[in-house]
């Protein structure tokens, strides 16, 4: 079996798989993957070719083919440009829970040179205003629980034209009636699918998303994935997943696999760079079937998709995985699928990984990620024997 540095050398190399050169980005020199795509709308474009089965996403009773999904997104985007003026640059903020509609307005927005804002869906009312006020988004993209924290004080947000809601009417905020903005339903957006693309140019280094900060120490800042970012970090992905089966040939991958479609369930909130750009980007492009499961994070309801869909992959944050194998019900469930547990934001204690072996039986090691928002997502990842012999 190969070193990683022997397959590092062989997958990086000249004609490699993932082979590195030198250009120039912004004024410096840089190493990058030699064949990459070179912006976000290629994806779709890609993930098109597939149709609709497999699946793509699920959601409750909801379904969703790699292809309608894309033809869904594509109705957006005109309704977007045709609707309200959406183009090169502009920005469109989501403040809603998982959900389709949240994945198909990121889709929309990116594919069509805009810029996609997610706001922090437990901010409060002035966080919420700030955001928009921030990020001078135009149109808004929200549910019901969420508007009704600014319903009554759109005004503040000034360049804020167009608000769609995912989950309810204008008429349930009488608040809203009176205000600069238009309230309408999500539904009008998508409502005319079509196969056609976006023609906007896209640069490599456009700004593809904003996400906001903590603000640990002030307000949240406002932090730019681009395009080439975003495709660097899925790259950076999928290169991993190939060393990795490379270097141990029993080891998880996000890659689907001979045996069928890769499961992955989607916890994290797509409003994170782990939710969106490593797990709903990934998967569109790697063919990877996501469940989404319904509301708040409830740890039974969680175990109940990982057993009647097969997931393969949980990828999350600690504090999830913690809930999920310390649910007195777990044995209840099978979760002999799973395959791989990935998490990041804070150490994995020695505990976690023997209840995560306990839980999830067929789970020969976790991985553990660190990250940064301005980053967008992955910067170094610990995995394999080495996240077994040191987990901190």
């Amino acid at each position: 079996m190969p070193s990683l540095a022997e397959v590092r050398t062989q997958l990086t190399g000249p004609g490699g798989m993932f082979e590195l050169v030198t250009e120039d980005v912004l004024g410096r020199p840089l190493p990058v993957y030699k064949e990459r795509m070179r912006s976000l709308r290629e994806i779709p474009q890609a993930a098109a070719a597939r149709g609709d089965d497999p699946t793509y996403l699920v959601f409750g009773d909801r379904r969703y083919g790699f292809g309608s999904f894309v033809e869904q997104a594509n109705g957006v985007a005109r309704a977007l440009a045709d609707r309200c003026g959406i183009g090169h640059g502009d920005r469109v903020a989501v403040l809603s829970q998982n959900n389709p509609e949240w994945c198909l307005t990121f889709w929309a927005t990116v594919a069509g040179g805009a810029v996609l804002v997610g706001l922090n869906g437990w901010w409060k009312t002035d966080e919420i205003l700030y955001g928009l006020q921030d990020s001078g988004a135009t149109v808004l993209v929200a549910d019901g629980k969420r508007f009704e924290r600014i319903a009554d004080r759109l005004d503040e947000a000034p360049e804020l034209a167009h608000v769609f809601l995912i989950d309810a009417g204008p008429d349930d905020f009488p608040a809203a009636a009176g205000a600069k903005a238009e309230v309408r339903r999500f539904d009008d957006l998508g409502a005319a699918p079509t196969p056609e693309f976006p023609t906007t140019e896209i640069a490599e280094d456009d700004d593809a998303v904003i996400f906001y900060t903590s603000g640990t120490t002030g307000k949240p800042k406002g932090a730019i994935s681009t395009h080439r970012s975003m495709i660097a970090n899925l790259q950076n992905t999928l290169y991993s997943s190939v060393a990795g089966a490379m270097a141990n040939p029993s080891g998880a991958s996000v890659l689907p696999s001979g045996d069928g479609q890769t499961v992955s369930l989607l916890t994290s909130p797509l409003f994170h760079v782990s939710g969106c750009h490593s797990n709903l980007v990934v998967g569109l492009l790697a063919g990877i079937k996501i469940v989404i499961p319904e509301g708040r994070f409830q740890p039974d309801k969680v175990l109940g998709l990982v057993q009647d869909h097969g997931v393969n992959i949980w990828a999350t944050v600690p504090t999830m995985v913690w809930r999920g194998c310390e649910f007195p019900g777990r044995r209840d469930y099978d979760t002999s699928t799973v395959t791989s547990v990935a998490f990041g934001g804070s150490p994995s204690a020695d505990e976690l990984q023997r209840k995560i072996a306990d839980t999830f039986p067929n789970v020969a090691s976790t991985s553990n990620a660190y990250g940064l928002t301005e980053t967008s997502s992955v910067a170094t990842v610990i995995s394999g024997e080495d996240a077994k012999r040191k987990p901190w």
